[in-house]
Protein backbone atom coordinates (compact mmCIF):
# COMPACT_ATOMS: atom_id res chain seq x y z
CA UNK A 1 0.00 0.00 0.00
CA UNK A 2 1.27 3.43 -1.22
CA UNK A 3 1.38 6.29 1.64
CA UNK A 4 1.70 9.66 1.60
CA UNK A 5 4.09 11.34 4.26
CA UNK A 6 1.03 13.58 5.47
CA UNK A 7 -1.42 10.59 6.07
CA UNK A 8 -1.91 9.02 9.15
CA UNK A 9 -0.94 5.74 9.38
CA UNK A 10 -2.90 2.83 9.24
CA UNK A 11 -3.24 0.69 12.75
CA UNK A 12 -3.19 -3.08 12.53
CA UNK A 13 -3.76 -5.53 15.45
CA UNK A 14 -2.48 -8.99 14.79
CA UNK A 15 -3.48 -11.57 16.68
CA UNK A 16 -2.58 -15.37 16.77
CA UNK A 17 -1.20 -17.94 19.28
CA UNK A 18 2.19 -18.59 17.69
CA UNK A 19 4.07 -16.30 18.92
CA UNK A 20 6.81 -16.96 15.95
CA UNK A 21 4.79 -16.17 13.72
CA UNK A 22 3.37 -12.99 15.62
CA UNK A 23 6.41 -11.30 15.87
CA UNK A 24 7.03 -11.98 12.22
CA UNK A 25 4.05 -10.85 10.36
CA UNK A 26 4.51 -8.02 12.93
CA UNK A 27 7.79 -6.71 11.89
CA UNK A 28 6.73 -6.69 8.31
CA UNK A 29 3.95 -5.00 8.05
CA UNK A 30 5.73 -2.63 10.67
CA UNK A 31 8.21 -2.12 7.81
CA UNK A 32 4.76 -1.93 5.25
CA UNK A 33 4.21 1.93 7.13
CA UNK A 34 1.48 0.21 9.41
CA UNK A 35 0.94 0.75 13.34
CA UNK A 36 1.15 -2.32 14.39
CA UNK A 37 -0.38 -4.33 17.98
CA UNK A 38 0.02 -7.42 18.98
CA UNK A 39 -1.68 -10.33 21.08
CA UNK A 40 -1.55 -13.63 21.16
CA UNK A 41 -4.80 -14.92 23.11
CA UNK A 42 -7.74 -12.85 23.63
CA UNK A 43 -7.42 -11.57 26.75
CA UNK A 44 -4.63 -9.50 25.55
CA UNK A 45 -6.39 -8.37 22.13
CA UNK A 46 -9.23 -6.93 24.63
CA UNK A 47 -6.97 -5.11 25.75
CA UNK A 48 -4.56 -3.77 23.21
CA UNK A 49 -8.85 -2.71 21.88
CA UNK A 50 -9.85 -1.03 24.87
CA UNK A 51 -6.47 0.74 25.11
CA UNK A 52 -5.92 1.93 21.13
CA UNK A 53 -8.27 2.53 18.09
CA UNK A 54 -7.63 0.15 15.11
CA UNK A 55 -8.53 0.43 11.70
CA UNK A 56 -8.00 -3.45 11.05
CA UNK A 57 -7.69 -6.57 13.07
CA UNK A 58 -5.84 -9.89 11.57
CA UNK A 59 -7.17 -12.60 13.45
CA UNK A 60 -6.41 -16.27 14.10
CA UNK A 61 -9.49 -18.70 14.28
CA UNK A 62 -7.46 -21.09 16.34
CA UNK A 63 -5.94 -18.95 19.32
CA UNK A 64 -5.33 -22.46 21.81
CA UNK A 65 -8.11 -22.75 24.24
CA UNK A 66 -9.87 -19.51 22.57
CA UNK A 67 -11.44 -18.99 19.60
CA UNK A 68 -10.54 -16.13 16.75
CA UNK A 69 -14.97 -15.44 16.69
CA UNK A 70 -14.91 -14.30 19.66
CA UNK A 71 -12.10 -11.48 19.34
CA UNK A 72 -14.26 -10.70 16.01
CA UNK A 73 -18.05 -10.88 17.99
CA UNK A 74 -15.89 -8.58 20.44
CA UNK A 75 -15.02 -5.91 17.97
CA UNK A 76 -18.85 -5.81 16.52
CA UNK A 77 -20.23 -5.44 19.36
CA UNK A 78 -17.33 -2.74 21.18
CA UNK A 79 -15.73 -1.33 18.28
CA UNK A 80 -17.65 -1.69 15.26
CA UNK A 81 -15.03 0.63 13.35
CA UNK A 82 -12.48 -1.75 12.97
CA UNK A 83 -12.59 -4.21 10.41
CA UNK A 84 -11.99 -7.92 11.23
CA UNK A 85 -9.88 -10.05 8.43
CA UNK A 86 -10.08 -13.97 9.75
CA UNK A 87 -6.63 -16.22 8.92
CA UNK A 88 -7.08 -20.14 9.05
CA UNK A 89 -4.78 -22.88 8.04
CA UNK A 90 -7.89 -25.01 7.90
CA UNK A 91 -10.47 -23.14 5.62
CA UNK A 92 -13.26 -24.54 4.37
CA UNK A 93 -16.20 -23.31 2.39
CA UNK A 94 -18.49 -23.63 5.16
CA UNK A 95 -16.10 -21.97 7.71
CA UNK A 96 -15.46 -18.99 5.00
CA UNK A 97 -19.28 -18.44 4.77
CA UNK A 98 -19.33 -18.78 8.74
CA UNK A 99 -17.02 -16.39 9.04
CA UNK A 100 -18.90 -13.39 6.46
CA UNK A 101 -21.66 -14.26 8.44
CA UNK A 102 -20.27 -13.35 11.54
CA UNK A 103 -19.31 -10.01 10.45
CA UNK A 104 -15.69 -10.70 9.35
CA UNK A 105 -14.87 -8.57 6.56
CA UNK A 106 -12.73 -11.88 4.70
CA UNK A 107 -11.41 -14.95 5.37
CA UNK A 108 -7.64 -15.54 4.69
CA UNK A 109 -5.70 -18.74 4.00
CA UNK A 110 -2.04 -19.50 5.45
CA UNK A 111 0.33 -19.95 4.90
CA UNK A 112 -0.24 -16.19 3.94
CA UNK A 113 1.53 -14.17 0.98
CA UNK A 114 2.92 -11.17 1.63
CA UNK A 115 0.75 -9.48 -1.73
CA UNK A 116 -2.17 -11.25 -0.96
CA UNK A 117 -1.85 -9.46 2.81
CA UNK A 118 -1.64 -6.21 1.32
CA UNK A 119 -4.12 -6.50 -1.19
CA UNK A 120 -6.90 -7.77 1.14
CA UNK A 121 -6.08 -5.39 3.83
CA UNK A 122 -6.39 -2.10 0.86
CA UNK A 123 -9.70 -3.51 -0.24
CA UNK A 124 -10.86 -3.65 3.04
CA UNK A 125 -9.72 -0.29 4.14
CA UNK A 126 -10.91 1.13 0.49
CA UNK A 127 -14.88 -0.32 1.46
CA UNK A 128 -14.63 1.11 4.63
CA UNK A 129 -13.52 4.26 3.20
CA UNK A 130 -16.73 4.40 0.52
CA UNK A 131 -19.18 3.34 3.87
CA UNK A 132 -17.62 6.33 6.03
CA UNK A 133 -18.72 8.47 2.84
CA UNK A 134 -22.04 7.44 2.49
CA UNK A 135 -22.38 7.49 5.94
CA UNK A 136 -21.27 11.33 5.49
CA UNK A 137 -22.91 11.95 2.68
CA UNK A 138 -26.28 10.60 4.24
CA UNK A 139 -25.94 12.68 7.14
CA UNK A 140 -25.85 15.56 4.67
CA UNK A 141 -28.72 14.70 2.82
CA UNK A 142 -30.68 14.29 5.72
CA UNK A 143 -29.78 17.69 7.03
CA UNK A 144 -30.51 19.28 3.82
CA UNK A 145 -33.70 17.40 2.58
CA UNK A 146 -34.31 15.38 6.10
CA UNK A 147 -37.81 17.61 6.08
CA UNK A 148 -38.65 14.98 2.92
CA UNK A 149 -39.14 17.67 0.28
CA UNK A 150 -41.08 19.78 2.37
CA UNK A 151 -40.45 23.48 1.21
CA UNK A 152 -40.85 26.25 2.51
CA UNK A 153 -39.61 29.67 3.75
CA UNK A 154 -42.83 30.62 5.80
CA UNK A 155 -41.90 31.56 9.59
CA UNK A 156 -44.29 29.14 10.98
CA UNK A 157 -43.16 26.34 8.96
CA UNK A 158 -39.59 27.23 10.27
CA UNK A 159 -40.65 26.67 13.66
CA UNK A 160 -42.85 23.49 12.96
CA UNK A 161 -39.78 22.50 11.64
CA UNK A 162 -37.76 23.06 14.77
CA UNK A 163 -40.25 20.94 16.91
CA UNK A 164 -39.97 18.10 14.98
CA UNK A 165 -36.11 18.50 15.16
CA UNK A 166 -37.18 18.21 18.96
CA UNK A 167 -39.90 15.30 18.89
CA UNK A 168 -38.03 13.22 16.49
CA UNK A 169 -35.71 10.85 18.61
CA UNK A 170 -38.50 10.53 21.37
CA UNK A 171 -41.14 7.90 21.40
CA UNK A 172 -44.09 10.66 22.06
CA UNK A 173 -47.25 9.70 19.87
CA UNK A 174 -47.17 12.73 17.73
CA UNK A 175 -50.61 13.72 15.71
CA UNK A 176 -50.39 15.84 12.57
CA UNK A 177 -53.12 17.96 11.69
CA UNK A 178 -53.85 20.23 8.60
CA UNK A 179 -56.60 20.70 5.80
CA UNK A 180 -56.00 18.21 3.21
CA UNK A 181 -53.24 18.25 0.78
CA UNK A 182 -50.87 20.16 2.94
CA UNK A 183 -48.34 17.66 3.80
CA UNK A 184 -49.40 15.39 6.28
CA UNK A 185 -47.67 12.35 5.16
CA UNK A 186 -44.72 14.27 4.12
CA UNK A 187 -44.09 15.57 7.37
CA UNK A 188 -44.64 12.36 9.13
CA UNK A 189 -41.65 10.74 7.15
CA UNK A 190 -39.53 13.43 7.91
CA UNK A 191 -40.20 12.68 11.59
CA UNK A 192 -39.01 9.31 10.84
CA UNK A 193 -36.38 10.21 8.60
CA UNK A 194 -34.77 12.65 11.49
CA UNK A 195 -35.61 9.22 14.51
CA UNK A 196 -33.09 6.78 15.32
CA UNK A 197 -35.55 4.57 13.76
CA UNK A 198 -34.84 5.82 9.87
CA UNK A 199 -33.09 2.41 9.08
CA UNK A 200 -36.57 0.60 10.40
CA UNK A 201 -39.50 0.43 8.16
CA UNK A 202 -42.08 3.59 7.67
CA UNK A 203 -45.69 1.72 7.24
CA UNK A 204 -48.18 3.98 6.47
CA UNK A 205 -51.79 3.20 6.62
CA UNK A 206 -54.83 5.29 4.80
CA UNK A 207 -57.87 3.88 7.43
CA UNK A 208 -60.40 5.93 5.88
CA UNK A 209 -60.16 4.18 2.75
CA UNK A 210 -60.45 0.49 4.09
CA UNK A 211 -63.67 -0.39 5.52
CA UNK A 212 -63.74 -1.38 9.68
CA UNK A 213 -63.38 -5.58 9.44
CA UNK A 214 -60.40 -5.08 6.54
CA UNK A 215 -59.07 -2.14 8.55
CA UNK A 216 -58.37 -4.37 11.53
CA UNK A 217 -57.10 -7.03 9.46
CA UNK A 218 -54.47 -4.39 7.64
CA UNK A 219 -53.43 -3.46 11.26
CA UNK A 220 -52.93 -6.00 13.43
CA UNK A 221 -53.35 -9.22 10.71
CA UNK A 222 -54.99 -12.33 10.81
CA UNK A 223 -55.00 -15.84 11.45
CA UNK A 224 -56.22 -18.44 8.80
CA UNK A 225 -60.07 -18.83 8.88
CA UNK A 226 -60.43 -15.86 10.90
CA UNK A 227 -63.25 -15.14 8.01
CA UNK A 228 -64.07 -15.89 5.06
CA UNK A 229 -61.13 -15.40 2.40
CA UNK A 230 -58.82 -15.73 5.17
CA UNK A 231 -57.32 -18.44 3.79
CA UNK A 232 -53.10 -18.02 5.29
CA UNK A 233 -52.05 -16.35 7.98
CA UNK A 234 -51.36 -12.77 7.48
CA UNK A 235 -48.61 -10.31 9.39
CA UNK A 236 -50.46 -6.70 10.27
CA UNK A 237 -49.06 -3.06 9.49
CA UNK A 238 -48.07 -2.99 13.50
CA UNK A 239 -45.75 -5.56 13.05
CA UNK A 240 -44.37 -4.93 10.06
CA UNK A 241 -43.19 -1.27 11.54
CA UNK A 242 -42.38 -3.25 14.74
CA UNK A 243 -38.46 -0.85 15.81
CA UNK A 244 -39.68 1.78 13.16
CA UNK A 245 -42.86 4.06 12.39
CA UNK A 246 -46.49 3.58 11.47
CA UNK A 247 -48.33 6.55 10.15
CA UNK A 248 -52.17 5.92 10.82
CA UNK A 249 -53.91 8.48 8.08
CA UNK A 250 -57.27 9.81 8.54
CA UNK A 251 -57.45 8.81 12.00
CA UNK A 252 -60.81 10.57 12.40
CA UNK A 253 -62.48 8.41 10.50
CA UNK A 254 -61.93 5.41 12.65
CA UNK A 255 -65.57 3.83 13.91
CA UNK A 256 -66.21 3.28 17.56
CA UNK A 257 -64.99 -0.73 17.70
CA UNK A 258 -61.88 0.44 16.21
CA UNK A 259 -60.87 3.60 18.32
CA UNK A 260 -61.24 0.95 21.51
CA UNK A 261 -58.45 -1.34 19.99
CA UNK A 262 -56.04 1.55 18.88
CA UNK A 263 -56.70 3.24 22.47
CA UNK A 264 -54.79 -0.39 23.73
CA UNK A 265 -51.98 -0.14 21.13
CA UNK A 266 -51.37 3.42 22.31
CA UNK A 267 -51.28 2.64 25.58
CA UNK A 268 -49.69 -1.06 25.29
CA UNK A 269 -48.51 -1.33 22.36
CA UNK A 270 -50.09 -4.90 22.25
CA UNK A 271 -52.52 -6.40 20.62
CA UNK A 272 -54.26 -9.88 19.21
CA UNK A 273 -54.99 -10.70 15.13
CA UNK A 274 -57.78 -10.78 13.79
CA UNK A 275 -59.16 -14.18 15.24
CA UNK A 276 -55.97 -15.00 17.12
CA UNK A 277 -55.58 -15.31 20.46
CA UNK A 278 -51.67 -14.83 21.01
CA UNK A 279 -50.61 -11.43 22.08
CA UNK A 280 -48.31 -9.65 19.75
CA UNK A 281 -45.84 -6.83 21.61
CA UNK A 282 -44.12 -4.53 19.00
CA UNK A 283 -41.65 -1.01 19.64
CA UNK A 284 -43.36 0.61 16.92
CA UNK A 285 -43.53 4.73 17.05
CA UNK A 286 -46.96 6.08 16.31
CA UNK A 287 -47.86 8.87 14.50
CA UNK A 288 -51.22 9.73 13.29
CA UNK A 289 -52.97 12.76 11.15
CA UNK A 290 -56.35 14.35 10.56
CA UNK A 291 -57.82 16.82 8.69
CA UNK A 292 -60.62 16.90 11.09
CA UNK A 293 -61.33 19.13 14.36
CA UNK A 294 -60.67 16.04 16.71
CA UNK A 295 -61.65 17.93 19.77
CA UNK A 296 -65.15 19.09 17.74
CA UNK A 297 -65.45 15.25 17.27
CA UNK A 298 -64.95 14.43 20.86
CA UNK A 299 -67.74 17.22 21.97
CA UNK A 300 -69.96 15.51 19.52
CA UNK A 301 -69.27 12.14 20.61
CA UNK A 302 -67.86 10.97 17.77
CA UNK A 303 -64.23 10.65 19.08
CA UNK A 304 -63.51 8.54 22.66
CA UNK A 305 -61.81 11.15 24.33
CA UNK A 306 -59.62 9.20 26.22
CA UNK A 307 -58.31 8.56 22.78
CA UNK A 308 -58.18 11.91 21.72
CA UNK A 309 -55.89 12.80 24.68
CA UNK A 310 -53.80 9.92 24.31
CA UNK A 311 -53.06 10.78 20.61
CA UNK A 312 -52.96 14.68 21.04
CA UNK A 313 -49.46 14.42 23.04
CA UNK A 314 -47.61 16.69 20.54
CA UNK A 315 -49.68 18.03 17.57
CA UNK A 316 -47.76 19.49 14.75
CA UNK A 317 -50.30 21.65 12.82
CA UNK A 318 -49.82 22.29 9.04
CA UNK A 319 -50.88 25.46 7.67
CA UNK A 320 -53.06 25.98 4.52
CA UNK A 321 -51.27 27.21 1.49
CA UNK A 322 -53.45 30.29 1.65
CA UNK A 323 -51.31 31.07 4.91
CA UNK A 324 -48.11 30.36 3.27
CA UNK A 325 -48.54 32.82 0.26
CA UNK A 326 -44.75 33.75 0.20
CA UNK A 327 -43.99 29.94 -0.58
CA UNK A 328 -45.78 29.76 -3.63
CA UNK A 329 -43.11 31.34 -5.44
CA UNK A 330 -40.85 28.49 -3.93
CA UNK A 331 -43.32 25.60 -4.18
CA UNK A 332 -44.23 27.09 -7.80
CA UNK A 333 -40.55 26.63 -8.97
CA UNK A 334 -39.61 23.63 -7.12
CA UNK A 335 -42.32 21.73 -9.03
CA UNK A 336 -41.35 23.77 -12.69
CA UNK A 337 -38.08 22.00 -12.17
CA UNK A 338 -39.33 18.74 -11.32
CA UNK A 339 -41.45 18.44 -13.96
CA UNK A 340 -39.09 19.64 -16.59
CA UNK A 341 -36.54 17.21 -15.12
CA UNK A 342 -39.11 14.30 -15.69
CA UNK A 343 -40.42 15.27 -19.22
CA UNK A 344 -36.84 17.20 -20.50
CA UNK A 345 -38.89 20.08 -21.43
CA UNK A 346 -36.82 23.53 -21.26
CA UNK A 347 -39.13 26.14 -19.05
CA UNK A 348 -37.52 29.44 -17.65
CA UNK A 349 -40.08 30.37 -15.40
CA UNK A 350 -43.34 31.86 -14.72
CA UNK A 351 -44.34 35.58 -16.57
CA UNK A 352 -45.11 37.87 -13.74
CA UNK A 353 -48.82 37.64 -13.69
CA UNK A 354 -49.44 33.94 -13.87
CA UNK A 355 -47.47 34.11 -10.83
CA UNK A 356 -49.40 37.02 -9.67
CA UNK A 357 -52.55 34.49 -10.45
CA UNK A 358 -50.93 31.79 -8.12
CA UNK A 359 -50.55 33.81 -5.34
CA UNK A 360 -54.11 35.44 -5.67
CA UNK A 361 -55.60 32.22 -5.40
CA UNK A 362 -57.26 30.55 -2.07
CA UNK A 363 -55.94 26.77 -3.14
CA UNK A 364 -58.52 24.88 -0.86
CA UNK A 365 -56.83 21.70 -2.58
CA UNK A 366 -53.34 23.60 -0.78
CA UNK A 367 -49.59 22.08 -1.98
CA UNK A 368 -51.38 19.22 -3.88
CA UNK A 369 -53.10 21.17 -6.05
CA UNK A 370 -50.24 23.70 -7.06
CA UNK A 371 -48.34 20.51 -7.78
CA UNK A 372 -50.57 19.61 -10.05
CA UNK A 373 -51.32 23.05 -11.33
CA UNK A 374 -47.60 23.14 -12.27
CA UNK A 375 -47.52 20.23 -13.98
CA UNK A 376 -50.68 20.56 -16.13
CA UNK A 377 -49.40 24.27 -17.08
CA UNK A 378 -45.96 22.48 -18.01
CA UNK A 379 -47.28 19.78 -20.11
CA UNK A 380 -49.84 22.24 -22.04
CA UNK A 381 -47.89 25.21 -22.26
CA UNK A 382 -46.07 26.06 -25.63
CA UNK A 383 -44.27 28.76 -24.53
CA UNK A 384 -40.82 28.81 -22.98
CA UNK A 385 -42.55 30.58 -19.86
CA UNK A 386 -45.50 29.66 -18.20
CA UNK A 387 -47.99 32.30 -19.09
CA UNK A 388 -51.12 33.57 -17.77
CA UNK A 389 -52.99 31.66 -20.45
CA UNK A 390 -51.17 28.57 -19.28
CA UNK A 391 -53.52 28.03 -16.09
CA UNK A 392 -56.98 26.98 -15.60
CA UNK A 393 -59.50 29.68 -16.10
CA UNK A 394 -60.43 29.94 -12.56
CA UNK A 395 -56.99 30.72 -11.34
CA UNK A 396 -56.09 33.14 -13.96
CA UNK A 397 -58.81 34.82 -13.11
CA UNK A 398 -56.90 35.85 -9.85
CA UNK A 399 -54.10 37.81 -11.99
CA UNK A 400 -53.50 41.27 -10.87
CA UNK A 401 -52.15 43.52 -13.78
CA UNK A 402 -48.39 43.84 -13.10
CA UNK A 403 -48.97 47.72 -14.59
CA UNK A 404 -51.05 48.46 -11.53
CA UNK A 405 -48.88 49.51 -9.44
CA UNK A 406 -46.70 51.02 -11.29
CA UNK A 407 -45.80 54.78 -10.69
CA UNK A 408 -47.00 57.41 -13.12
CA UNK A 409 -43.52 58.13 -13.72
CA UNK A 410 -43.21 54.97 -15.74
CA UNK A 411 -46.47 55.21 -17.59
CA UNK A 412 -46.10 55.35 -21.05
CA UNK A 413 -42.67 53.41 -21.37
CA UNK A 414 -41.98 49.86 -21.29
CA UNK A 415 -41.53 48.31 -17.63
CA UNK A 416 -38.37 47.56 -16.35
CA UNK A 417 -37.83 44.03 -14.29
CA UNK A 418 -37.75 46.02 -11.49
CA UNK A 419 -40.68 47.26 -12.38
CA UNK A 420 -42.73 44.30 -13.12
CA UNK A 421 -41.75 42.60 -9.94
CA UNK A 422 -42.89 44.86 -7.57
CA UNK A 423 -46.64 43.91 -8.85
CA UNK A 424 -46.17 40.46 -7.15
CA UNK A 425 -43.93 41.28 -4.15
CA UNK A 426 -46.46 44.48 -3.27
CA UNK A 427 -49.17 41.91 -3.57
CA UNK A 428 -47.41 39.21 -1.39
CA UNK A 429 -46.72 41.73 1.41
CA UNK A 430 -50.29 42.86 1.43
CA UNK A 431 -51.78 39.45 1.63
CA UNK A 432 -49.00 38.86 4.74
CA UNK A 433 -50.24 42.45 6.57
CA UNK A 434 -53.48 41.22 6.31
CA UNK A 435 -53.54 37.99 7.66
CA UNK A 436 -51.06 39.70 10.44
CA UNK A 437 -54.37 41.83 10.64
CA UNK A 438 -51.44 44.58 9.49
CA UNK A 439 -49.23 43.86 12.24
CA UNK A 440 -45.97 44.55 11.07
CA UNK A 441 -43.48 42.95 13.19
CA UNK A 442 -45.36 39.48 12.93
CA UNK A 443 -45.27 40.41 9.15
CA UNK A 444 -41.74 41.51 8.84
CA UNK A 445 -40.97 38.03 10.61
CA UNK A 446 -43.40 35.92 8.59
CA UNK A 447 -41.55 37.39 5.52
CA UNK A 448 -38.14 36.89 6.91
CA UNK A 449 -37.24 40.19 6.43
CA UNK A 450 -36.29 42.68 9.20
CA UNK A 451 -38.95 45.76 10.13
CA UNK A 452 -36.78 48.79 8.54
CA UNK A 453 -36.80 46.54 5.21
CA UNK A 454 -40.67 46.04 5.15
CA UNK A 455 -41.48 49.73 6.30
CA UNK A 456 -39.26 51.01 3.35
CA UNK A 457 -40.86 48.07 1.08
CA UNK A 458 -44.21 48.96 1.76
CA UNK A 459 -43.68 53.04 1.68
CA UNK A 460 -42.16 52.80 -2.21
CA UNK A 461 -45.10 50.10 -2.81
CA UNK A 462 -48.02 52.50 -1.30
CA UNK A 463 -48.32 49.55 1.23
CA UNK A 464 -48.23 52.41 4.59
CA UNK A 465 -51.07 54.39 4.02
CA UNK A 466 -53.41 54.24 6.72
CA UNK A 467 -56.47 54.63 4.92
CA UNK A 468 -55.28 50.83 3.27
CA UNK A 469 -54.99 49.21 6.68
CA UNK A 470 -58.53 50.93 8.12
CA UNK A 471 -60.65 49.69 5.27
CA UNK A 472 -59.79 46.03 6.07
CA UNK A 473 -60.73 46.35 9.31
Amino acid sequence: MKKTPTAKKTSILIVDDDRHLLQSMGGWMAEQGFEVGLAHDCQTAEAHLAQNEFDLALVDLHLGADDGFSVLEHCRKHYPQTIVLLMTGYATVETGIEAVRAGAFDLLTKPLIDEEILIAIDRALSQQLVIEENQQLKAQLDSRFGMENIIANDARMQKLFDVVDSVANTKATVLVTGESGTGKSLLARAIHRRSDRRDAPFIEVACGALPENLLESELFGHVAGAFTGATSNKEGKFKQADGGTIFLDEIGTASPAMQVKLLRVLQELEFEQVGGSETFRVNTRIILATNEDLSKAVSEGTFRQDLYYRVNVINLELPSLKERVTDIPVLANYFLNKVCEETGRQIGGFEPNAMSALQNYNWPGNVRELQNIVERAVLLGKSDTIQLADLPAHISNNAMPTHSFVSTATAGRPQTLKEALEGPERQIILQVLRQNNWNRNETADQLGVNRTTLYKKMKKLGLDDPNLAASDR
